[in-house]
């Protein structure tokens, strides 16, 4: 049923957004907060206008409160569903299993109907009864662990534990299974969205975990979801998510590099193989045969190729990759069209054969056309990466790579263009302004005549920056090189951690950097010290967060998703400006491209990337009203570099410094305060 048909019980005169926030924040136990209201009355301007908002909200303004309200309101009113998307697992739990539920019991009474929320993955998170009945419709399936019994072992555990939760689970949801499993495992009884027999073909329709979520979703006021799946539901022809008018893109400083891991297609010599045994028994073998040679061809020359960005075509790639087209297209054409008498194992075999000979002769095209003579006209960048080994053997094949040098078209035309779009984050003004951003967006720049109209708010912070917290940049120190952390690199960590009494979260631009500064320090400092990857991250984190003299260090996923509050953290430490590598085939991609625009390739794509990581790792730091202490960023390019004073103004406005007696004495007094 679809959700105009059941999101309202009376015509009873739904209260204003002002009051629904008012009840929403008492009923909560909260207290009303400015920077939550302003965006609260922003975003439901933005609904009755049609325009487009960009709305910067820091730490603990309340802002899922701010956009959840007036989006409840608009849902109730126009009997319609509204879209929220997040880039995080953990904020979708925490919109799911706490805001929505207490903020769906405490409005029931003023708009006068429950509230309906729901979330949705795509259809690989979910378990595919049939194939769990029918199986795999190739069993010999790519990778290393076939040729390794201990990891073939796992893998046949790992299965064998999701027959049985099969038997159990209410949801089929992936993430309901703890521990998790592999990605070859969870391949055993899961498909994608083109493997898809349909509800209406398949035995098992009426049960389907996909089709059931897709169905509570119709019928809800707030679905979330996340921005892979928004971006799928923008690429794709068929149609993922119920139909909404209203996008609310939470975590919005993420979804340039999701949307771009959507739409980045893969192609190896084994995978190539993988899909002609999957269709070898279904069509002529020499089809088949001629598909699988293509594939041995491209193995032996990837291996030839060095791996890295790709700005030519040699005429060998291009024969191979003409070849696997074409081999592709015979092998679709002989499969036929879908036939609706097939039994349902023959149709989920024929499903999975043409879903991956798609795939295969469309990334092949892609390829091929993805070297235009003139840099500007590029659409798509490639790159081939090759395998690292791990105890003599290669963790993958050489694989190349396609990804769009840039997002903002399709986001255009897929999202501003087609519903009014809310974006949201802690961190959107780069610079001190919303630009960088909404041009990676494909939003039009203030001062250009354009059809789409947005406009940029930032709410502030509850905080107190200047009087929390200090910014101190390490100006003495050398400037950080390419062989590692150098000793007085070392030396400054070492002193700034022994005066917090250590408390400290390390944010490394490499995995590298981050476990060179463990090994080293690990047995001359006072306090324990984790890395990243002794241990799984949550549990890391975890113990960081309970032992207040626990230190932590890391690299990327802890740059943006660590919130600890309290005592346990007092100093964060930036061994450098984290810029994208030199050798990032997308980011120098993106930098020439904008350069041959007549733009400056270096301010746009790897300053603002490096601005945007730092704005995030600071942001580590004051978690709640009573927090203190430092970042210190170790790179002094900060503070001396032309590009600094953009860096440092979209960071919060902490008081700034760059003494080294200074810092480490507010260090010290913090760690023992006086006595009162």
């Amino acid at each position: 049923m679809p959700a105009s048909d059941l999101l309202t019980d009376s015509d009873t005169r739904i209260p204003d957004t002002a009051a629904l926030l008012a009840a929403a924040v008492q009923a909560i136990g909260g207290a009303e907060r400015p920077g939550q209201v302003e965006m609260a009355e922003a975003v439901e301007k933005t609904i009755a206008s049609g325009e487009h908002l960009a709305a910067q909200a820091g730490t603990g303004t309340g802002k899922s409160l701010a956009y959840l309200v007036p989006a409840l309101r608009h849902a109730v009113e126009k009997k319609t569903t509204v879209v929220v998307s997040t880039a995080t697992i953990a904020l979708q739990r925490q919109l799911v299993d706490r805001d929505l539920p207490r903020l769906a019991e405490a409005l029931k009474p003023m708009l006068g109907v429950e509230p309906k929320f729901a979330i949705l993955k795509g259809r690989r998170n979910y378990l595919c009864l049939h194939r769990v009945q029918t199986g795999v419709p190739d069993d010999a399936d790519e990778g290393p662990s076939l040729f390794d019994p201990q990891q073939l072992s796992t893998l046949g555990r790992q299965v064998k534990r999701l027959n049985e939760w099969a038997d159990e689970t209410k949801t089929g949801d992936r993430d309901e299974v703890v521990p998790g499993v592999s990605e070859q495992a969870w391949r055993q009884v899961a498909v994608t969205a083109k493997e898809c027999l349909g509800a209406t073909r398949c035995p098992h329709g009426t049960e389907c975990f996909a089709e059931l979520a897709r169905a509570e979703a119709g019928e809800a006021h707030i679905v979330v979801t996340n921005h892979a799946l928004l971006a799928i539901d923008a690429l794709e022809e068929f149609q993922v998510l119920p139909e909404h008018d209203l996008v609310i893109v939470d975590e919005a400083h993420e979804l340039v590099d999701r949307v771009t891991s959507v739409a980045t297609g893969d192609l190896s010599g084994p995978a190539v193989e993988t899909t002609a045994r999957r269709c070898g028994r279904l069509i002529e073998e020499a089809l088949a045969d001629r598909l699988k040679e293509s594939a041995e061809t491209l193995s032996l020359l990837l291996e030839e190729m060095p791996d890295g960005r790709m700005d030519v075509l040699s005429p060998a790639l291009g024969n191979t990759l003409t070849v696997v087209r074409d081999a592709a297209h015979g092998c679709i054409s002989a499969l036929g069209p879908e036939k609706k008498d097939n039994d349902p194992g023959d149709m989920a075999a024929r499903k999975a054969a043409r879903s991956s000979l798609e795939e295969l002769h469309d990334t092949a095209v892609r390829l091929l056309e993805s070297f235009q003579p003139e840099i500007a006209a590029r659409h798509d960048v490639v790159w081939l990466e090759k395998p690292f080994v791990q105890d003599g053997r290669p963790k993958r094949p050489p694989t190349l790579h396609v990804a769009p040098i840039g997002v903002g078209g399709l986001l255009r035309t897929a999202l501003f263009e087609q519903r009014t779009t809310v974006l949201t984050s802690a961190t959107l003004t780069l610079g001190g302004s919303f630009e960088p951003l909404a041009r990676q967006w494909g939003l039009p720049a203030k001062d250009e005549k354009d059809k789409l109209v947005w406009s940029g708010i930032d709410v502030g912070s509850p905080f107190d920056h200047p009087k929390a917290g200090i910014l101190y940049v390490a100006r003495h120190l050398p400037q950080p090189g390419r062989d590692g952390l150098a000793d007085a690199y070392l030396t400054e960590i070492t002193e700034l951690i022994e005066a917090a009494g250590g408390r400290t979260l390390g944010l490394f631009s490499s995995m590298r950097a981050a476990r060179q500064a463990t090994d080293e320090l690990k047995d001359h400092l006072s306090h324990p010290l984790l890395c990243q990857g002794d241990d799984s991250t949550s549990l890391l984190v975890k113990q960081f967060a309970e032992d207040e003299r626990t230190c932590l260090f890391g690299t990327l996923s802890l740059w943006q998703g660590v919130d600890v509050p309290g005592p346990s953290l007092r100093l964060v430490i930036m061994d450098r400006i984290p810029f994208p590598r030199p050798d990032d085939p997308v980011a120098s991609a993106r930098q020439r491209a904008t350069a041959a625009r007549g733009g400056n390739g270096f301010m746009e794509v790897a300053a603002t990337h490096a601005a945007l990581l730092l704005a995030q790792g600071a942001g580590r730091l004051l978690r709640s009203m009573d927090d203190r202490g430092v970042v210190a960023v170790l790179d002094p390019r900060l503070a001396t570099a032309r590009y600094g004073s953009f860096l440092k103004s979209s960071l919060p406005p902490f008081w700034a410094t760059t003494d080294p007696d200074v810092v480490r004495g507010a260090l010290r007094r913090l760690d023992s305060p006086p006595a009162t």
